[in-house]
């Protein structure tokens, strides 16, 4: 299959941030928080310009430290923006996210990398970082969601048990229905991107299956791990 990658001009760029602007032009219309959306499109903007020039140098290294610093400033910044919104943050509960993505984050990436894909060499950046990328990013969304409900459902005076089993139901919603959506709804990035590199449909389903596999065991482990952590807060069970 040929290739049909091709590569975008700027006036490209601009016309892509259309649906965007219609979306904060809406949200600040109706109050709903638009200096919080354009400061993080503007992040988003320059964030991934600025990693676009830096993964040309770590793609390109051949030292396992400067890998293991990459995974570890991933797992340092996904931690912190998991706890964007709770309302009372604290040293003891980013502690508590930063070893619930860990453990959940690096336990699936060793294996789908080692065990799966046999990545060699085992740090090979062009597999590692983007692997650990969705993983870790999977894991943060799951488990800032299921803080910020279990911090709700304890406001309303829920027992241990039945709040973390709402904030866990709660917290896998949205990993669930991109299993229901995968292949009738929605191609997922890694799977169009291979696909417009010229790759195999089957074979990029078979990439994305591991994906898929992987989001959802380290999005569903890292919640559990971080709301076992927690029951501390509650006076009952």
């Amino acid at each position: 299959m040929e290739s049909v990658t091709t590569g975008i001009p700027l006036q490209g760029l601009a016309i892509a941030f259309i649906p965007m602007g219609i979306a904060i032009a809406i949200i600040f219309r109706w109050s709903a928080g638009g200096n919080t959306a354009v400061y993080a499109a503007l992040r988003m903007l320059v964030q991934l310009l600025l990693i676009g020039y830096v993964l040309v140098y770590i793609f390109d290294t051949e030292n396992p430290i400067v890998i293991a610093g990459v995974l570890v400033f991933m797992l340092v910044a996904s931690s912190w923006i998991a706890i964007r919104p709770l309302p009372n943050k604290s040293i003891r509960t980013y502690s508590e996210v930063l070893f619930a993505i860990s453990a959940a984050g690096l336990f699936t990436l060793a294996l789908v990398s080692q065990a799966v894909l046999n990545v060699e060499p085992w740090f090979s950046p062009r597999y590692l970082v983007p692997l650990a990328g969705m993983i870790f990013a999977g894991a943060m969304n799951t488990v800032s969601i299921a803080a910020e409900r279990l911090v709700a459902e304890q406001a309303l005076g829920r027992g241990y048990v039945e709040a973390r089993r709402s904030a866990f139901g709660a917290a896998l919603i949205p990993i669930t229905n991109s299993l229901f959506a995968v292949g009738l709804v929605s191609l997922p990035g890694m799977m169009t991107g291979q696909i417009l590199s010229g790759v195999s449909p089957l074979v990029a389903a078979k990439y994305q299956i591991v994906v898929m596999t992987m989001m959802f065991g380290a999005s569903g482990i890292a919640a559990a791990i971080y709301l076992s952590l927690r029951r501390h807060t509650f006076n009952n069970s």
